[in-house]
């Protein structure tokens, strides 16, 4: 079998040839693929040595399946390429995500929208896997009226460039410890060093409500994609979302905070239940014990964790939790790997 890995010397490429390693495809014949200035670079995957090549020579080998994380445009231009010489294509980016005829899949909840003729599959983003992953079946039960969500987002969200940026923060802070934190962007700036931020702001010691661009209704592309994923995937298109997206200095996941609002009342024990019993949950809820999900507990975990599960007081039918996950791994790359388990078996 062969797999191609679009974007594989990408931050969430990496992860993706970890997770093949590790989900059954160690022995496949992985064909790593990236932009020009990566080409010819050698990876490794499951102990043995690989080039890098071009998209166009990925292509050229024919394999069966292609998962990409190399942007939107990339897949834009490239997946209908790996389309058409019969592939079949798991992407990672935005491209594909709202187009009608390409199902949206989160494997726990939906693979079966996948058909046996489909040849695009989009990945959804990276906080929509986390939080439809942990309300799936109290929807079913349910059925949500409304989400409010506020999520804490990492910095690896962005890339190896917003890690880079945090590192160079705190490392000339430490050294520079007469900067007072909230001017420590411009002095960097001014001072001459090698200093290239992702963000517009600095994210050492910071945080700001701001992920994606901003669109002409004051919210932003990440959370509108909260919007219409998780009507797509959970099949309602009259459940009503309003998010605020914040970025924050962690590198292990992203979090959540989540208030559902039903149309049916619940019982909170049963729902505490449907949680637990989630396929890739875990329900880490005892306050007691200052127990409860933190994005250093779900670094490198595949699991989504939920916790703080509680009535919302304030109205009927409504429900508080919080959810975490690690955003390069249940968030991105595992659940891509999971949709390929799942193709391949149906093979």
């Amino acid at each position: 079998m062969k797999i191609a890995v679009v974007g594989a010397t990408g931050l969430v490429g990496g992860v993706m040839l970890q997770e093949l390693a590790q989900r059954g495809f160690a022995d496949a014949e992985i064909i790593p693929a990236a932009s020009a200035k990566s080409v010819g670079r050698t990876i490794s995957f499951a102990g043995r040595n690989l080039t890098v090549v071009s998209v166009d020579e990925a292509i050229a080998l024919r394999p069966q399946y292609a998962v990409f994380s190399a942007g939107a445009s990339t897949s834009r231009m490239y997946a209908p390429r790996f389309a058409e010489v019969g592939c079949t294509v798991i992407d990672n980016s935005s491209c594909w995500r709202m187009h009608d005829d390409v199902p949206l899949v989160v494997p726990e909840i939906n693979i079966n929208a996948v058909s046996p003729d489909c040849r695009i599959i989009a990945n959804p983003n990276c906080s929509t896997i986390q939080m439809v992953l942990a309300v799936s079946r109290l929807h079913w039960q349910y059925k949500i009226k409304r989400l409010v969500i506020s999520t804490y987002q990492s910095i690896t969200g962005t890339g190896i460039k917003a890690v880079r940026q945090l590192e160079a923060e705190e490392a000339y802070f430490a050294a520079h410890n007469d900067v007072p934190s909230s001017q420590l962007g411009s002095a960097m700036q001014e001072s001459g060093v090698d200093y290239q931020p992702a963000y517009p702001n600095q994210i050492f010691r910071n945080l700001f409500p701001h992920g994606g661009d901003f669109l002409p209704d004051g919210y932003t592309t990440e959370e509108q994609k909260l919007v219409d994923e998780t009507r797509k995937i959970l099949a309602d298109p009259s459940i009503q979302v309003s998010a605020t997206v914040v970025r924050v200095p962690v590198v292990g996941g992203h979090s959540e905070a989540v208030n559902i609002e039903f149309h049916n009342e619940y019982d909170l024990q049963q729902a505490r239940q449907l949680i637990a019993d989630t396929p890739g949950v875990i329900l880490l809820d005892n306050p007691d014990a200052n127990q409860y999900p933190m994005p250093i507990l779900s670094h490198n975990r595949p699991e989504v964790f939920v916790g703080r599960v509680r009535r919302d007081a304030t109205q009927p039918c409504t429900l508080n939790l919080w959810c975490v996950a690690d955003n390069l791994r249940k968030g991105a790359a595992t659940n891509a790997v999971q949709i390929l388990q799942e193709l391949v078996k149906r093979r």
